[in-house]
């Protein structure tokens, strides 16, 4: 054994020890607004559960509304780490979309996947913080799906019509939907997504699926 070997572990910075603290806080803050809504959201409680005093939570953040929208910011480059890179892939536009879709439910099971649903639903006015902050979540995504649904379009692997912007938001709500109503009973999320987007681009059944339900009865 080397005298290296018998260092102490390095400190951490207080820069690390920062961001540490900052992501165990809004992940916290994210399974609170998921779970509760944010005009539930207690601070304390969000404090408590990601190991910090509410002292600590206000050294990060100004106010509630602050850590709302930076837990949106945070929902958002989560999502694109698990999901949203695909969007950006080379490939089949449609089979694209259909992973995305198997994607987005498989990251709405998870402790934290409610709470885009649940900031939209309590904040309607365009020109608050945190609703202007979903908003402009949900404008990206639907922006960047609408791509691959225009490019589909182009190829000529589906109609011209509706507009591809429009397909693009019925998609996202629809998997949103699927997501929240069959909670609990997941087995199913995964077909399902990939069917609710084969049905909004009025794309026919997939025979490999229909022919596996066929067998199964």
């Amino acid at each position: 054994m080397t005298g290296n070997d018998l260092r102490p572990p390095a400190r951490r910075t207080q820069a690390e020890r920062r961001a540490r603290s900052r992501s165990a806080l809004l992940e916290s803050a994210a399974r609170g607004i998921s779970r509760h809504g944010y005009r539930r959201l207690n601070l304390d409680e969000v404090a408590r559960e990601a190991g910090y005093t509410r002292g600590a939570l206000y050294h990060q953040f100004a106010g509630k509304e602050a850590l709302a929208e930076a837990v949106v910011e945070w929902i958002e480059e989560s999502w694109d780490a698990e999901v949203g890179h695909l969007l950006t892939e080379d490939g089949d536009p449609v089979e694209i979309l259909f992973a995305v879709a198997r994607g987005h439910v498989r990251y709405c099971r998870r402790d934290v996947g409610q709470v885009m649903r649940q900031l939209a639903l309590e904040f309607h006015d365009p020109a608050q913080p945190v609703g202007a902050a979903v908003r402009r979540v949900v404008d990206r995504l639907a922006g960047r799906s609408a791509d691959l649904i225009a490019a589909a379009q182009r190829r000529g692997q589906i109609a011209a019509t509706p507009a591809a912007h429009d397909i693009a938001l019925a998609v996202i709500s629809s998997l949103e939907a699927l997501a929240i109503d069959l909670k609990g009973r997941e087995a199913a999320h995964t077909e399902l997504a990939e069917r609710v987007v084969r049905g909004l681009l009025a794309l026919p059944p997939d025979r490999d699926s229909t022919d596996t339900a066929t067998a199964r009865r």
